[in-house]
Parts: structure tokens; C-alpha cells; sequence
């Protein structure tokens, strides 16, 4: 029988009873798509797994999302490895890949080889963030909306060596104008929408008025009880809703560190019907 051990009050949830080698049944995708949705991100540990099977456990919650910037053709992994993460982007509070014209839904990373001690990923309630500001602020943040743009991401994986034609990646994606607040497809619940890695302006202010409000708005993800952190272990996966949490990967090791991912787009039954699906470009 699935279970779901809660790791926080507001977020998180680790998972036993299932065997991630071997296909699933509808009712156990369902039954793992309530507990994704009600603690956001879910943790598997001691699943020892290969590519294969972990591309055939994302397949059950959405179709595949070959991942931007990957330069190893159409694999539908993506290899994270590192041994010096400052800087890289990760080390932000976000969610990934606000500036796509249709966001992904979630991903599903795992845990190949680890330093021997740091390493850890923190995420962070979306929803709760919304829901902590007062009334006056929430309405407001429901009237607005904000640009999203790749480029100063780009620009800091450059300095760090990663061979990318940032002008060109600029035309693949311009900025992209979205709501401040999104309504999750499938939970109806307000989240905050705004991140330090893509979000760069709210379009209905000024630009003193940005001054104030968008840094606040972006660090107030930062509160601890919005948090849950995760230390990892070979054969641990975190499955998370990218919709309604931000998350944050720990820069503090200089030994390797290997992950893979896969990234997963909505279902059509579970896409957004308005908002950051029906972007403008700008």
C-alpha cells in the first residue's frame, strides 16, 4: 500500500510502498497523483533505478519535455554534473523555465553520486506564499503582471564556462509577459509567480514602484516555513510540482555531484486553461 509520510506541515511528503523499477497501475497513479498534488513534492528514497525506468515513471504524470539547452541530442535525460554549482543558477530561488511560452508542469530528479557532505535541494509552498501576504497585497498581485526573461540566466552560465550564443537564445525566447498570480490547473489555488532567476519587471508599475515590491514579492519565498530540504542519497528521487513551488539547489560542494532528470509537460486534461499558457510576448 502507498504512504505518504509528511516531512513538513506545509510541503513535502516521502513515499513507501511502491517499486519505481516496475510499472505502475492506473490505480497507483492515481493514488501517487493525490499525495503529489496535496504535498507538492514527493521524495522516493532507495530506488535504484535505471534511465529507462525512471523516463517510464514520468510518462505516468505527463508527457516528456526535452529539456532546452541540452547539447546530447533527443535523450530525455538530462545530466546534471557538477563540482562547482556557485553561480550556475540552480543557487536561486525559482521555478524552472518561466520565460517558455508553456512552462513544464514538474520534473523528477534523481540521485546518481553525491559529494561527501552538501549537496541538498530546498523547496518552497507557492501557495502558502500567496496566501501569507494581506489582503490589500494579494489583491493588488492579482490585478498584475510580469516579464519573464532568460537572459541574465544565460549570462551567468556563460561566465561559467557553458558554451551558449546568447543572441540567439534570445530569439528563441523573448520575454514573455505572465500573470503574477498563477491558478493551478488542477487544485484551483492561487500561487505567487514571480522568481529571482527570469522575473524582471511587474509591467503595471513604475519603476520606483518596482524597486519596492518586486524584490519583496521574490524573497518572500525565502520564509523557513514555507521550506522543506532534502539530503540526498544514491537512489533518492524527488518528484515536484513545479506549479506551486520554488526551489533551491545548495551550492556549498566542490566534489562531484551527479543527477539526472527528467522534466514533464501537463496532460492536456491537467494544462492551465488561462494565464501562463496564454502568455504574450514582449
Amino acid at each position: 500500500m502507498i504512504e505518504f509520510k509528511p516531512v513538513t506541515r506545509h510541503i513535502g511528503a516521502e513515499v513507501s510502498g511502491v517499486d519505481l523499477r516496475k510499472p505502475l497501475s492506473e490505480g497507483e497513479v492515481q493514488e501517487l497523483r493525490r499525495g503529489w498534488l496535496e504535498h507538492k513534492v514527493l521524495f522516493f528514497r532507495d530506488q535504484h533505478i535505471n534511465d529507462e525506468e525512471h523516463v517510464r515513471f514520468a510518462e505516468n504524470f505527463g508527457s516528456i519535455n526535452h529539456p532546452a539547452f541540452k547539447k546530447d541530442g533527443g535523450s530525455p535525460i538530462h545530466v546534471l554534473d557538477q563540482t562547482d554549482p556557485k553561480g550556475e543558477g540552480g543557487d536561486e530561488w525559482h521555478s524552472d523555465n518561466t520565460f517558455e511560452p508553456v512552462p513544464p508542469m514538474g520534473s523528477l530528479l534523481r540521485c546518481v553520486q553525491l559529494p561527501s557532505v552538501g549537496g541538498d535541494t530546498m523547496w518552497a509552498n507557492s501557495y502558502l506564499a500567496y496566501e501569507t501576504l494581506s489582503p490589500p497585497i494579494q489583491r493588488l498581485c492579482d490585478e498584475l503582471t510580469a516579464i519573464h526573461d532568460i537572459t541574465a540566466s544565460m549570462k551567468k552560465a556563460i561566465s561559467k564556462g557553458h558554451d551558449f550564443d546568447l543572441a540567439e537564445i534570445q530569439a528563441k525566447w523573448p520575454p514573455i509577459e505572465r500573470p503574477v498570480v498563477r491558478v493551478h490547473a488542477e487544485t484551483g489555488r492561487k500561487a505567487l509567480f514571480v522568481n529571482r532567476a527570469s522575473t524582471t519587471r511587474l509591467v503595471q508599475l513604475s519603476d520606483r514602484e518596482n524597486e519596492a515590491l518586486l524584490p519583496y514579492l521574490i524573497d518572500h519565498i525565502r520564509s523557513p516555513e514555507y521550506q522543506v530540504r532534502l539530503n540526498w542519497r544514491p537512489g533518492t528521487m524527488a518528484f515536484w510540482d513545479n506549479r506551486s513551488t520554488q526551489h533551491y539547489a545548495v551550492a556549498d560542494y566542490t566534489e562531484r555531484r551527479r543527477m539526472h532528470r527528467v522534466t514533464i509537460n501537463a496532460f492536456p486534461e491537467h494544462a492551465d486553461a488561462q494565464g501562463p499558457e496564454e502568455p504574450q510576448a514582449r
